[in-house]
């Protein structure tokens, strides 16, 4: 190539450069005016998130828990926090790669409030590797780089709108969801049960009797509760919020007790040792019973 096309290519690139961001400029100066224009209310965005954690498919995935410190921290999942911004209203959000090098991507998650002009963003490295079965695989596909970059920036994008939306509107949304678990569950809960427990087989390898090792009980004896907990776990696994090794443990018992039939078992061999103390007891009456009426047959002899 010759100095002159090169200096050619070089001014051509700029001009595209530059054209580019002043058509993103103007794109952002619309949806400021927009935003301007038709402000949101507070009150009906906030009607609109509490409906739509009304419906049982998304209070599913709406809410994650996982563990930390001997303790279990809870809250909304990237599926809920996306809801969140879309009935909110005026936000501009997402993840943008931002450079790609060799072994490794830059990207950017961003929330923006067009009203208020709040905005928050992350910019992290994702590298181009993925751990699997103990060992580190460099990832050379330009799909499985995508879904890696888009798998981190949606954490990321997650604390973003959790840092635009006000939090008592998150936790009412939070709450709604549970609700939504609790009373609107459809179908019967055994099979929903079954359901989950098919999809940590099927996904992460996870056996009912890990799972039932972790609760202390069988899955016989769920309730709504236990099963809501369940879904938590698998949020929280599928939004990589935390792994497997952090709920279950690789060495289980052949057979798990639960604590319920052992509550009943101590119950009932309380029970069993009264009676036979009260048969005893009852037996030794009989026995000096006999002894009175024996000495009483004596005196009346005489």
């Amino acid at each position: 190539m010759s100095e002159l096309q090169a200096q050619y290519q070089q001014a051509n690139n700029g001009v595209l450069a530059q054209s580019s961001a002043s058509r993103e400029m103007e794109e952002v100066k619309g949806q400021i005016f927009m935003a301007r224009q038709f402000p949101r209310n507070v009150f009906q965005s906030e009607q609109r998130i509490l409906d739509a954690c009304k419906r049982p498919a998304l209070a599913e995935v709406a809410v994650y828990n996982y563990p930390r410190g001997g303790t279990k921290v809870e809250g909304p999942s990237i599926r809920l926090a996306e809801v969140l911004a879309q009935n909110w209203g005026n936000l501009a959000f997402g993840v943008k790669e931002l450079e790609q090098r060799p072994g490794e991507s830059v990207a950017m998650a961003y929330c923006w409030d067009l009203e208020t002009n709040v905005r928050q963003e992350k910019v992290f490295t994702v590298p181009h590797t993925r751990k699997a079965k103990g060992q580190i695989k460099k990832l050379d596909d330009p799909r499985d780089i995508y879904e890696l970059v888009a798998n981190n920036g949606a954490r990321r994008l997650r604390a973003c709108i959790l840092g635009i939306i006000p939090g008592d509107i998150v936790d009412k949304a939070v709450e709604e969801c549970n609700r939504t678990l609790t009373s609107g569950s459809q179908g019967p809960l055994k099979d929903r049960i079954g359901n989950a427990l098919k999809a940590f087989k099927e996904k992460y390898r996870v056996t009912q009797e890990q799972i039932e090792t972790h609760f202390g009980y069988n899955v016989d004896a769920f309730s709504e509760i236990d099963y809501r907990e369940l879904i938590k776990i698998f949020n929280s696994l599928k939004d990589g919020m935390s792994k497997v090794d952090d709920w279950f443990s690789k060495e289980v018992k052949s057979k798990q007790e639960s604590k319920l039939t052992k509550a009943f078992e101590e119950d009932k061999d309380k029970t069993t040792k009264k009676e036979e103390k009260a048969k005893k007891e009852l037996k030794n009456e009989d026995v000096k019973a006999d002894e009175i009426n024996f000495e009483q047959g004596e005196l009346i002899t005489e």
